[in-house]
């Protein structure tokens, strides 16, 4: 009883003894209260003696030889008519041996040999009603048909329990492949019931951690590769400051390296926030116009120092619902790396619309853009499409990665395409 099969079957095969014991109680009620004293049976035969006795008085043999004929007509067994020493009134013979098979009782079949004797008395007690015929079946005779029962029932249930049981053994299996680290491992069940449901969110929980492991792992490869040259230049540098002339120069250039990692560092801490616990949100109601008006205020100092003009296009006030830093964060990193590609003195054209129930921004700057074959990567952690890692040309490689989790967070959507010339990021959230 320790599994859902033999559970099932167990179960399905108790409900069906129970079932056929309920029908055997009911039956065998119902026939003794049609057979039983004073049931219609009783009745019917009594009438049936009423019948013959008051035939054979009034017409003689010849009229109740009719009678009987007629009674074996429409009720199917052979019928006599005796004295009560069982003479026959028809005949003549001796059908006291019928009447000797049924000394135990009365409207009641007995057995005589191959077949089953009837004795119904008059009312006086002077004549003796006897059918006698052979049995359809016999007691024995429906073991067949429940034996027939017991195996299609069984049957039934048998595949009940196989179409239960096996695919909760094969998700057991798949879970088990899992949490072994087969990270690819797959329930795949098309059915459409709850087993079915359950399978289909196992492996869409499967699909998001296998997505998520990888980019951790990913993530962690890319981050040793990160720290490993500036940790190389920090040690380089402080063996310079014991020999070198300009002790001062030379703790300037550890310093600009502990400020590379502590960017670095910080933008990794970033990235996780990104991704945290989403109850730890800040969910609110927010003007998305108004946000990206402070955040075009708070770069315009950037593009001033490369002479680009940030051009800004708003249908007005765009309500929205979400973490408003987190958005903040997504499009200053996008408009800041617009900034920093951009040639000097070319404009960073910034749209805000809403279309189908989104809120749309794109960031169009006018600098060489990206190989198409790169665009679907550059969202990722540190990719770059120059290779370069130096704050003077884009930094850590960061700031799309924070966007597109950002964006993600909020169920929307982030895209880069080439606009010949620049690039331009559109980002989409439910509005």
């Amino acid at each position: 009883m320790r599994t859902v099969f033999a559970k099932i079957l167990l179960w399905s095969f108790g409900t069906l003894v129970l079932s056929l014991g309920a029908y055997l109680f009911i039956s065998t009620g119902m026939a003794s209260r049609i057979s039983g004293k004073g049931g219609p049976f009783e009745r019917t035969v009594a009438f049936q003696v009423d019948e013959a006795e008051v035939t054979y008085r009034s017409g003689g043999p010849a009229a109740l030889s009719a009678y009987l004929r007629k009674l074996q007509t429409y009720f199917g067994p052979e019928h006599f008519f005796t004295d009560a020493q069982g003479k026959d009134l028809v005949t003549g013979a001796d059908r006291s041996a019928f009447l000797a098979a049924a000394r135990g009782g009365h409207n009641v079949p007995h057995p005589l040999g191959d077949r089953f004797v009837f004795v119904v008395p008059s009312q006086d007690g002077a004549y003796r009603l006897i059918a006698t015929d052979r049995p359809p079946f016999t007691r024995w005779s429906f073991l067949p048909y429940y034996g027939l029962i017991l195996l299609v029932v069984g049957l039934l249930c048998w595949m009940l329990a196989v179409n239960i049981a096996s695919p909760l053994r094969g998700l057991a299996h798949t879970v088990e492949r899992f949490g072994s680290g087969d990270l690819s491992a797959r329930a795949g069940l098309r059915r459409r019931d709850e087993i079915g449901d359950v399978a289909r969110a196992f492996d869409q929980m499967a699909g998001r951690i296998e997505t998520l492991l990888t980019a951790e792992r990913r993530l962690l490869q890319d981050i040793s590769h990160e720290l490993r040259s500036p940790l190389a230049r920090l040690s380089f540098a402080a063996e310079l400051t014991k020999t070198a002339e300009d002790r001062n120069a030379a703790a300037a250039r550890v310093t600009k390296e502990i400020d590379r990692l502590t960017n670095l560092v910080g933008a990794l801490v970033e990235v996780t926030r990104v991704e945290g616990d989403p109850a730890s949100r800040r969910v609110e109601h927010f003007d998305l116009d108004q946000l990206v008006q402070e955040l075009l205020d708070a770069s315009r100092m950037e593009a001033d120092a490369r002479r680009c003009r940030l051009h800004y296009e708003s249908a007005g006030a765009l309500p929205v619902w979400g973490d408003r830093e987190l958005l903040r964060r997504a499009i200053e990193n996008v408009l800041r790396n617009a900034i920093r590609y951009a040639p000097e003195g070319s404009p960073i054209d910034v749209k805000l619309e809403s279309a189908a129930g989104k809120a749309s921004i794109s960031v169009r700057d006018y600098g060489p853009g990206v190989p198409d074959e790169m665009l679907p990567r550059i969202f990722q952690p540190f990719f770059r499409a120059d290779g370069s890692r130096d704050s003077q040309t884009g930094g850590v490689g960061l700031g799309l990665a924070i966007a597109y989790r950002a964006i993600g967070a909020h169920h929307g959507n982030i895209s880069a395409e080439n606009a010949t010339p620049g690039l331009r990021v559109r980002m989409e959230i439910p509005s």
